[in-house]
Parts: C-alpha cells; sequence; structure tokens
C-alpha cells in the first residue's frame, strides 16, 4: 500500500478538483490496478479490490472505466511507451555486435517493472497488449536490421538472412524481459550478439 500512496503523491494537481489540491482519482485508480496486475494479475483482480486500494467508491471506477478490461487499456496506452527513433544510435560501421549489443541496452520500451510484467503476462488474453508488444517487436527488429545492414556491407546482398537474423535478436531479447520477470534468469545479450553475427559471417 506504501507503494501506492507514495505514486498517488506525485499524481496530487495543484488547485485539484474543489481547488483542495486532492489526489486525482483516475490516477489512484490506475495506480491500484497496476499494482494488482502486476501482482495478481488482470483476471485474478475484482474491481472492488482496485477501488478499495485506490480509496474511492467502486462506482468511480465505473464512472472512469466503464468496464474492466478498460483500465487495462488505459494502462498500456498511458504507462508503456516504445520508443521510436533513428536507428544510428546503435549502428556503427564495423562493428555489428557492438551495435546489437547496444541495442539491447537500450531496450525501447520505457515502462515500470510492474507495467512490463503486466505486458508480458497479459499479451496472451488481450489484444490491446499484444499490440503493443507486437510493435515493440518490430521496433527492434527495424533497429537491429538496420545495424547489421550498416556493420556489416557485405550482408546487404542477402537480406533474408539479415531478416531472419534480426527477428532472432529480438526474441532473445523479448524472451530475456519476460523470463528475467519469472525467474530472475539473465541473458548476456553480448553474447548473443557475438553469436548472430558469428553466423552471418
Amino acid at each position: 500500500m506504501g507503494s501506492l500512496r507514495h505514486r498517488a503523491s506525485r499524481s496530487r494537481r495543484p488547485g485539484g478538483p474543489g481547488g483542495t489540491g486532492e489526489p486525482d482519482a483516475r490516477a489512484r485508480i490506475l495506480d491500484a490496478a497496476e499494482e494488482l496486475f502486476a501482482r495478481d494479475g488482470y483476471e485474478a483482480t475484482p474491481t472492488a479490490e482496485i477501488a478499495r486500494l485506490a480509496d474511492v467508491p467502486k462506482g468511480l471506477v465505473f464512472h472512469y472505466f466503464p468496464r474492466k478490461i478498460d483500465v487495462l487499456v488505459a494502462l498500456v496506452d498511458e504507462r508503456t511507451l516504445v520508443v521510436e527513433e533513428s536507428p544510428e544510435a546503435e549502428a556503427v560501421p564495423g562493428d555489428a555486435a557492438g551495435a546489437l549489443s547496444r541495442l539491447a541496452r537500450r531496450l525501447p520500451i520505457r515502462a515500470s517493472p510492474a507495467m512490463r510484467r503486466i505486458l508480458f503476462r497479459e499479451a496472451d488474453t488481450h489484444g490491446s497488449v499484444r499490440a503493443r508488444l507486437g510493435h515493440l517487436n518490430g521496433e527492434i527488429i527495424r533497429r537491429a536490421r538496420f545495424a547489421l545492414e550498416l556493420a556489416l556491407p557485405g550482408a546487404r546482398g542477402d537480406a533474408a538472412r539479415l531478416e531472419v537474423a534480426a527477428v532472432t535478436f529480438a526474441a532473445v531479447l523479448l524472451h530475456q524481459e519476460n523470463l528475467c520477470q519469472l525467474t530472475g534468469h539473465h541473458i548476456d545479450p553480448d553474447a548473443v550478439a557475438e553469436l548472430i553475427v558469428h553466423a552471418l559471417a
């Protein structure tokens, strides 16, 4: 509960409803849902529990979010961001493994650890979550392929192999994100990058 209160305190709006500076109820509802969905899962979290943790009437939850799925959609839309930027940030001519390693360390998603847990847990059953992960996967593939094309100019003529390499790297990164949440096991991205580049050589 302390973590929720801490987040809610950051959501205060000066001169909020009635000019009292009370924490924004909608933000508190999302804070509570994020905490509960990450801990217990979407299906196992009743709306009443979200209201209790947010310290709001249950009817207010339905005022902002008519269905529970609307809470999940709002969390994914508002609290995860796939960062799209020029792939030149990772790409360095002649250093394919280093380019992939840099991409691994700049995984283009901004989300709290709780939101990452929610994304990977709920992707199988909820379309909006699956779409966000699909977008992330596509962004990693795009940047990995560009980095490999720049670093390995001789391989540009073999677009199919470069595509497979980029897709494989994206799959490993996303699997690592999911696996680390579940087991704490960490895959060394440098070793994966070296393996992929060696296979392309």
